[in-house]
């Protein structure tokens, strides 16, 4: 019986020590740029915006103007995991690639960051 439980839990958790699907050039931000996300809006180029408030309060705010709020963490494998006030959640990888911010998500699919 527990090792169901640790089973399901497992598979219920975000994801941890993933391999991400990075492109040769990928660099995954570090320590210190991650903890820079604290009073950051990232605008991406759907309009979406991410906001990471000091505490580890987390928006997104769809170009339509409505927004889905939670809280964000790091992961230890270096992802941003967000969890929404409505049980959804989800981890991103942030990496540079060149001179552009990019969001890697868990499918795999890029969203880069507009430049500031």
């Amino acid at each position: 019986m527990t090792r169901y439980l640790i089973l399901a839990l497992l598979t219920a958790s975000p994801i941890v020590a993933a391999e991400w699907p990075t492109k040769p050039g990928d660099v995954p931000l570090s320590s210190a740029e991650l903890d820079a996300l604290a009073g950051r809006t990232l605008t991406f180029y759907d309009d979406g915006q991410s906001k990471f408030s000091a505490g580890g309060a987390y928006s997104f705010t769809y170009a339509s103007g409505e927004s889905a709020f939670g809280t964000y963490s790091i992961a230890d494998d270096g992802s941003v995991c967000i969890a929404y006030r409505n049980g959804f959640s989800r981890c991103d990888l942030y990496v540079r690639s060149g001179k552009r911010l990019v969001l890697i998500d868990e499918k795999g699919d890029r969203y880069p960051v507009r430049s500031e």
